[in-house]
């Protein structure tokens, strides 16, 4: 799941800025040799890349959606999850793994998708879409705006507000198997919606941070590969979006 995705300096471990540093183009052999300028990360390359995995993701979720399966909620759920794990460790494969990544991505939301239309049709799913959609592009404003400045003291503020979320899930799920759960969590009332409002709120400002390190990882020259890295972390940011407003959406049109 997208939230246990997230657990370095940036909003996940695929968009850390020490790991864009690392991956950096550096002098080779000394100074005389450098990496040729077509085999290093760009933005507009970084957002090709975001784009392919994103039309990928949406052909197996309009699939999964029209053929729900707890397989292909777990299934890719767990496999999105360990191949997420691999190219944090292993970014030079992510060119490889990153298209397996959103093709089972898509396979966990098209079925959770599938789920809360059927609870609560498919205008609830629609709304959650568009608001999606509508968060990306206003915090891209922000962030090219200026109106927010991506500084080490905000990057540190996330740090601590992810880890907090990240900690409160992991704890949620371990007394899950125990039949109880966290109180207010994505329950109805005000406590649990704001609850809610707060978790949507800092996955939204992470988007800032993948847009900062991805113009980050172009300025440090890193190699190509990272653009597919760098796609990757921000389609996990957005799947963790919007998993959240459906969740929001539905605790609020509950009867």
């Amino acid at each position: 799941m997208s939230l246990s995705d997230r657990f370095s300096k940036s909003s996940n471990p695929l968009l850390s800025e020490d790991r864009l540093a690392k991956a950096s183009a550096r002098p080779l052999d000394g100074g005389f040799i450098q990496r040729a300028e077509d085999n290093v990360m760009t933005v507009d390359g970084a957002v090709n890349k975001t784009f392919v995995l994103g039309v990928l993701l949406l052909a197996t979720a309009v699939y999964s959606f029209f053929f729900p399966s707890q397989l292909f909620v777990w299934g890719g759920a767990i496999g999105g999850l360990v191949l997420v794990l691999v190219m944090a460790f292993k970014p030079k494969m992510s060119g490889t793994l990153a298209p397996i990544y959103a093709l089972l991505e898509g396979l966990f939301v098209g079925s959770v998708t599938a789920v809360y239309a059927a609870g609560f049709g498919t205008g609830l799913v629609f709304n959650a879409i568009l608001a999606t959609i509508a968060l990306l592009f206003m915090m891209l404003f922000v962030y090219k705006a200026g109106i927010i400045t991506v500084n080490e003291k905000f990057r540190s503020g996330m740090m601590m507000a992810i880890g907090a979320i990240f900690l409160v899930y992991m704890i949620n799920l371990g007394l899950s198997f125990f039949g109880m759960s966290i109180p207010f969590l994505h329950e109805g009332g005000l406590i649990g919606i704001g609850i809610s409002v707060v978790i949507i709120g800092v996955a939204t400002l992470s988007l800032l941070l993948d847009f900062d390190n991805i113009e980050r990882g172009a300025a440090m020259q890193a190699p190509k590969y990272m653009e597919w890295f760098s796609a990757v972390g921000l389609i996990v940011t957005l799947v963790w979006l919007y998993i959240e407003i459906l969740r929001l959406l539905s605790v609020m049109n509950r009867d």
